[in-house]
């Protein structure tokens, strides 16, 4: 049983992030993270694609690139988070320790 604590890709309604004591992985609350974070990188890739477009279009203006900002940092935020469960959970497996991890 893997007692290291996952960070979950959601916070609590206060706005601190969410662990899961994870036992094997396979429970209802690890799927539904799994799902999330899938769906979160998914978005991220799909919009990586449209910035593109956009930063390519000649006739993308300044509102647009602000609303593209914002969406890719939403987006590389998620990201981040999903490599820091996932790096969390690499790390126990190799016996090393994280930093930031809670107590």
């Amino acid at each position: 049983m893997n007692t290291t604590p996952r960070l979950l890709p959601w916070d609590t309604s206060e706005g601190k992030p969410c662990y899961l004591i994870a036992g094997d992985g396979a429970g209802y609350v690890s799927r539904r993270a799994d799902q999330i974070e899938r769906a979160q990188l998914d978005m991220g890739a799909a919009l990586l694609g449209h910035a593109r477009a956009l930063l390519d279009d000649p006739r993308t203006d300044a509102v647009q690139l602000r609303y593209l900002s914002a969406r890719l940092t939403e987006a590389l935020r998620d990201a981040v988070r999903v490599a820091e469960s996932r790096g969390g959970q690499m790390a126990c497996a190799c016996g090393t320790e994280r930093e930031n991890e809670p107590e």
